[in-house]
């Protein structure tokens, strides 16, 4: 099997490859995330995960020997047809938990591999949709105390604490955490 190469930071991506058995190397890479608005909402998020995918491919074609593919994935939370992601501050937070309590909202994550020996590029964007249960000051602040909210799209994790604030959700599970693996798989299906 083709090395794979995983161009994220996130330890949560990380941790969700290693469960799915997939063995891997990781290539962080700094690209902007700031969204292209002259594109919807899926083809803001493809565009940043196909910029994080090309700069690893770009840093690493030179200095690595053989083949390999790079995996690269960008998740946004969408709420009234925008991304919300990671909050700023403690307030806006806060501003972003209240938006979300008692809705829908839609995480979206863009999975991107390119092949180095075809330069083949495969992508796809995942959608889970998930109902927020009603918040209340109390809760949010709490929720907030702990940090966990600071560093995620959306301001809730879903395999963390925020897991309570989730009513219920359709659609895979591991998208919202930040990788989709049946997307994975059949990418890499895809690839000669």
């Amino acid at each position: 099997m083709t090395p794979l190469v995983l161009a994220s930071e996130s330890p949560r991506r990380r941790e969700l490859l290693k469960e799915a058995g997939f063995n891997f190397d990781v290539v962080p890479v700094k690209v902007s995330e700031i969204p292209n608005k002259n594109l919807n909402v899926n083809a803001q998020i493809l565009d940043i995960a196909q910029r994080k995918a090309r700069a690893a491919f770009d840093q690493l074609k030179s200095s690595r020997k053989g083949p390999f593919r790079v995996l690269s994935a960008d998740t946004e939370v969408i709420f009234g047809g925008g991304p919300l992601g990671k909050p700023q501050n403690r307030e806006d937070a806060y501003r972003i938990l209240r938006l979300l309590s008692g809705n829908f909202h839609e995480v979206k994550t863009a999975v991107c591999i390119i092949d180095s020996t075809t330069h083949k590029e495969v992508s796809q964007v995942e959608t889970t949709q998930i109902h927020f249960k009603k918040l209340s000051d109390e809760e949010i602040w709490t929720y907030i105390d702990t940090g966990e909210p600071m560093d995620k799209a959306g301001a809730y994790g879903i395999q963390g604490l925020g897991r309570q604030f989730v009513d219920r959700f359709e659609g895979p599970y591991d998208n919202v955490v930040g990788l989709p693996i049946a997307v994975v798989r059949q990418l890499l299906a895809e690839l000669p």
